[in-house]
């Protein structure tokens, strides 16, 4: 290796100079043949929890005031079209459940958004097989967006969910 500068040359593994340090130029010569491969680990971080599908989801009613919500009123199209818009921004929404099998629905065509399926399919049949098999990095995705189901019965409600997708 030639310095065309002053200091010693940045330690590859050890970060950058610090902005004290006499930084010059390095040209590296490499020769053909000689280089070796350099092995770098790349983990994932642990998740501390595995929350399911479900875990939370179901909530008494009220507790997203404020947050963008979809009624048990609007139709299927207007879903899609929320979804469409929410599933590819920075904020989720709250749904209100009158039904578990709207909530179910809900679910799934949130699931459906973030995979560029067809909503409104989703939203007409669940596919429970589906969003039972979603890895945890699904789940959590589909949980950012779908930040919540209300119920005035939330017990009730995430048990029949819970039946739905077992």
């Amino acid at each position: 290796m030639a310095r065309t500068g002053g200091g010693d040359p940045p330690s590859l593994l050890g970060g950058m100079p610090s902005a004290a340090a006499d930084v010059g130029a390095y040209d590296l010569d490499v020769v053909a043949g000689e280089s070796q491969p350099v092995l770098v680990e790349l983990t994932v971080p642990k998740r501390t929890t595995d929350r399911g599908l479900v875990d939370g989801l179901v909530v008494p009613t009220g507790t997203f005031a404020g947050v963008r919500m979809v009624e048990p009123a609007l139709s299927d199209e207007g879903v899609a079209d929320l979804l469409a818009e929410v599933a590819h921004s920075p904020d989720g929404f709250a749904a209100r459940g009158d039904t578990a099998t709207r909530a179910l629905a809900i679910l799934a065509a949130t699931a459906a958004a973030l995979c560029g399926d067809d909503i409104r399919t989703a939203l007409r049949s669940p596919d429970t097989a589906f969003l039972s098999g979603l890895s945890g990095g699904a789940v959590d995705a589909v949980r950012e967006v779908l930040l919540g189901i209300e119920s005035d019965e939330p017990a009730e409600m995430e048990q029949a969910l819970r039946a739905a997708l077992s």
